[in-house]
């Protein structure tokens, strides 16, 4: 069998966390066995429905680099085979027309709630004769479902799990307007387009019943069902906006890589041994449906950082260069030419290091392209030039520009001499040499730095130097 997957997202937000989770997961699926992954948008809800969110998940699959097979389908292009559906089931004699009306049902719900039961619809319409039909009511189409009996999922993540067939209420196919609803369009739809698993978050469980009825009504071949639990806090609440359920692009803007970010989806919820890198080539590899645990995973933003920074040191600088650089376009207010794109790209090995986001990252860089100005704005730094700090720069400065070569052994040799003839330890001579190199006092090695600047640049930076 080869295996077929799909995303179904609702394009009535973004692109959330756990509906990324579960597009990443099918991805895997079918991309281990060498299947099929495809994306179908279910747009039926017209009202609900935007194309701002449409382009939302598509940015925010493209970005996490959750390519998916051919072009994507859009649920509401296939509502005359959802209503040939239907109008099958009407004629074998698995569905009928309900002319029930709102009213009636607002009443049945109160009163089974009262009667302390299931607000289910009470099968009125099953076996009655459409010549009862009250003028002027457009009928909804209901499955026809079985009253005796259970319903059986052998769920690939939860076990077997059995229904009683008189706790599903005969499902409304399609509404008084014509309009198929949500339930019925999903199983037409996995079927036509040969969805051999099907794997979604433990919410849509209860669905999975009532969609396996629909499908033994067709006669249709059902899918393997694969429910995974849901991703909470870590507080062991429901995922709110407070904890991190925010649109993927948010991630992204918030200077998260897509391999990161997918090596982190990946462990909520899922394990090989004690692995935590994992890399997109591997997860392909090990990924199974098996290893998906039953209890909901916890959102940890400090995992998620320290991860990226783990991405963010073994990603290509050039590439690193080329993703910060609006943000230090925008940030200075100048456009960065190729002459400072050059300077960065030397730079970011050190820079990297310490970074666990890009906006980190963009910022820490920002020394390269801009030297201090003085009164400096950070209190560490001004602190170190304060007293003989100024003075040490100034001299230390004077010894550079007799060097004959201007890289980092050589500067480094030039600021121990120099520590060891006044008996200083290293620090007190290179902090002071960092806060006026950067006006910070955190950065890569500051003989790197100096490398990077060049002779000119270091050297009118130093000679610059105010004490405060």
């Amino acid at each position: 069998m080869s295996v077929v997957t799909r995303f179904a997202p609702s394009p009535t937000g973004y692109l959330h966390i756990g509906g990324a989770r579960t597009a990443l997961f099918n991805w895997l699926f079918a991309r281990h066995h060498g299947g099929r992954y495809l994306l179908r948008i279910e747009d039926t809800d017209r009202e609900r429905s935007t194309p701002e969110a449409i382009q939302a998940i598509l940015d925010g699959l493209r970005w996490l680099e959750l390519d998916w097979d051919g072009p994507e389908i859009y649920q509401s292009a296939n509502q005359g085979r959802h209503a040939a559906v239907v109008a099958e089931l009407l004629e074998k004699g698995l569905a009928y027309r309900c002319y029930t009306t709102p009213e009636e049902l607002t009443e049945m719900r109160e009163k089974a709630r009262a009667e302390g039961r299931p607000p289910r619809y009470d099968g009125r319409w099953r076996d009655r004769d459409p010549s009862e039909a009250p003028a002027g009511v457009k009928p909804a189409i209901r499955l026809k479902a079985p009253q005796e009996g259970e319903t059986v999922i052998r769920d690939l993540v939860q076990g077997e799990v059995r229904i009683g067939n008189d706790q599903l209420d005969d499902m409304v196919l399609m509404r008084g307007d014509g309009t198929p609803t949500y339930m019925h369009s999903v199983v037409v739809d996995d079927h036509d387009m040969g969805i051999t698993h099907i794997v979604r978050g433990v919410d849509h469980l209860t669905n999975a019943a009532r969609q396996t009825v629909l499908y033994q009504a067709m006669g249709w071949e059902i899918p393997e069902f694969a429910h995974v639990p849901l991703i909470h806090g870590p507080d062991g609440a429901k995922l709110s906006k407070r904890h991190g359920a925010l649109g993927v692009e948010a991630y992204r803007d918030m200077g998260y890589l897509p391999e990161a970010m997918r090596n982190y989806l990946l462990r909520l919820g899922w394990s090989h041994g004690d692995e935590e890198i994992i890399s997109t080539e591997q997860a392909i590899e090990w990924f199974n449906l098996e290893a998906i645990g039953r209890s909901p995973a916890r959102f940890d933003f400090a995992k998620l950082e320290n991860l990226n920074g783990t991405y963010i040191r073994e990603a290509d600088d050039t590439r690193l260069v080329d993703l910060i650089l609006p943000r230090v376009s925008e940030t200075l207010g100048l456009e960065v030419d190729e002459d400072c794109r050059d300077i960065l790209i030397a730079g970011m090995n050190g820079l990297k290091q310490r970074a666990k986001t890009l906006l980190e990252l963009a910022d820490s860089a920002l020394f390269y392209l801009h030297p201090p100005t003085y009164p400096l704005t950070i209190e560490k730094a001004a602190k170190l030039l304060a007293g003989d700090g100024a003075t040490i720069v100034l001299d230390v400065a004077a010894k550079f520009s007799e060097l004959d070569q201007w890289e980092a052994g050589a500067l480094e040799e030039s600021v121990r001499t120099y520590a060891e003839s006044r008996e200083l330890g290293l620090g007190k001579v290179a902090q002071p040499l960092r806060a006026a190199l950067t006006g910070s006092n955190i950065s890569p090695g500051i003989f790197e730095i100096m490398e990077v600047l060049g002779r000119d640049e270091s050297l009118a930076r130093l000679n610059a130097v105010q004490s405060d």
